[in-house]
């Protein structure tokens, strides 16, 4: 029986209990937890200067006021590049190649800086949706394009997280699925295939890092407009 290609974005069940939840929170099992020496191990010291720099990265730019959100945001980052890297194993699920996640991921952040936002500088965040020295007749038609604009973010950082991991799963599948029709026919293009997909597995573990960075920064400018 031939099983479809999109089967292995299915949401994987034991008897009948999902296990979204497990996919979910078994990454954070792996990551070293903190130790009271005064010198850490390796892994744990590698952890601790990829979080501090990427979170000065991120926050440089950011008012004083965002800071607060360096914990929040370095969290994200961590489970996002876990549970992407981790996904490309096999017999493992992928839990961000489903848009209901990565929507719930996006909505009530990207909804947080539009509130803070509104709270703490209220002329100058309803100033985005009508740019200075806009001609009077342009003025709502540009109110409202402004408006889809900004309710739209939330849906694109949704859908391209969404796109671009199963996109990368379905064209290893694809190139796997070629790999082992080919090996007893033509196993000279069988080998240069194996060859595309190994290729194909480090930009998909490329992709899957800059995903989630990606998903990250473009919060941090949502926040950064908005604090």
């Amino acid at each position: 029986m031939t099983l479809s290609l999109f089967d292995q974005f299915m949401s994987p069940t034991l008897l009948g209990i999902p296990l979204m939840a497990l996919a979910l929170t078994l990454p954070w099992i792996l990551f070293p937890t903190a130790s009271s020496r005064w010198s850490n191990n390796r892994l744990l010291t590698l952890q601790n200067w990829f979080i501090s720099r990427f979170t000065h990265q991120l926050l440089t730019p950011i008012n004083l006021g965002g800071h607060k959100w360096a914990l929040m945001f370095a969290s994200l980052m961590v489970f996002l590049i876990s549970i992407n890297t981790l996904g490309l194993l096999p017999y493992t699920f992928t839990p961000t190649t489903q848009l209901s996640l990565n929507l719930g991921l996006a909505v009530p952040l990207w909804l947080a800086t539009v509130i803070i936002g509104m709270r703490n500088q209220p002329t100058h965040s309803l100033a985005h949706l009508l740019p200075e020295g806009t001609p009077t007749l342009l003025i709502p038609v540009l109110i409202i394009i402004e408006t889809i604009s900004l309710f739209i973010r939330p849906l694109a950082l949704g859908v391209r997280l969404t796109a671009n991991l199963t996109a990368g799963h379905l064209l290893i599948q694809l190139t796997t699925t070629a790999v082992f029709v080919l090996l007893s026919t033509m196993p000279s293009v069988a080998l240069l295939t194996l060859g595309l997909l190994l290729l194909l597995t480090i930009l998909e573990i490329a992709v899957a890092v800059i995903q989630a960075y990606v998903f990250v920064l473009l919060l941090s400018l949502y926040l950064q407009e908005n604090v």
